[in-house]
């Protein structure tokens, strides 16, 4: 179970929505998280790692390791 605050605004852009397809509010916040959840997890992790100085890793031996070198 997980509750949201959202704007005004964002609430009522939901509820317009809920009412003219039939659809809940909750269906359309679900779609919204499973549709990026993915991408926040990317990018915040990449940016967790970034925070912690961890060593790069050069493109030349990404590519190397992926086989991806000419």
């Amino acid at each position: 179970m997980l509750a949201v605050r959202l704007p005004q605004e964002i609430e009522a852009r939901l509820d317009f929505l809920a009412k003219k397809t039939g659809r809940t509010k909750t269906f359309y916040v679900r779609e919204a998280v499973l549709e990026h959840l993915e991408e926040l997890e990317d990018y915040y992790l990449a940016a967790s790692r970034s925070e912690k100085n961890l060593p790069g890793i050069p493109l030349e031996e990404v590519e190397r390791r992926l086989d991806l070198a000419d």
